[in-house]
């Protein structure tokens, strides 16, 4: 993702779904966020870990499913202001998908940082996730190296710091590790 770039004009779910659909963006309280192509890291460490989750769910014969981004996301049903494009979310109430993707907070999402974006994940996102009642939420950053492990006890998140050399529990299965040594970039 490229820096995102406010608009002043309040937009709604309905200015984002008609937007051209070569356009990447995401709409938070109103504004429209644009987002540049991801590049060739992002991109290895998203099917890197889609491929897992997706494995490891396929394995249980779960309920769950996994989405890589672009894939829509409208945290909060009565919210017509905000709709995300989390890089990875995995629901497991299927109830919550729609046509158009997800309504309701995903119960794992990942985002993977882009240079130009880091505020965007570490703060905005991070905040509104916590509001939607995200269960788990890891921010992936390839350039530091760092995974920040984010997990709701209550109405906190519990934050843990990893490397991309650690080998990472999630939070919201019993049995699932994912092992960042793998990831040969």
């Amino acid at each position: 993702m490229s820096e995102a770039l406010a608009h002043a004009n309040i937009y709604t779910e309905e200015d984002y779904y008609n937007l051209p659909e070569n356009v990447r963006a995401e709409l938070i309280d109103g504004q429209i966020y644009y987002m540049s192509a991801p590049s060739r890291i992002h991109q290895e460490i998203l099917m890197f870990l889609s491929k897992i989750i997706a494995n490891y769910i396929d394995s249980k014969k779960g309920p769950c499913k996994v989405y890589p981004a672009p894939f829509a996301v409208k945290l909060f049903e009565d919210d017509n202001r905000t709709v995300v494009e989390p890089d990875i979310s995995v629901i497991c109430d299927t109830n919550k998908l729609t046509d158009r993707g997800c309504t309701g907070a995903p119960d794992w999402i990942v985002e993977i940082v882009s240079p130009s974006n880091s505020s965007h994940d570490y703060v905005r996102k991070l905040n509104l996730y916590m509001d939607a009642g995200v269960r788990e939420y890891w921010i992936v950053n390839p350039i530091n190296q760092s995974v920040y492990v984010y997990f709701l006890e209550e109405d906190k998140f519990k934050t843990t710091a990893f490397t991309l050399q650690d080998k990472i529990k999630v939070n919201i299965y019993d049995d699932l590790w994912i092992d960042f040594a793998e990831l040969e970039l």
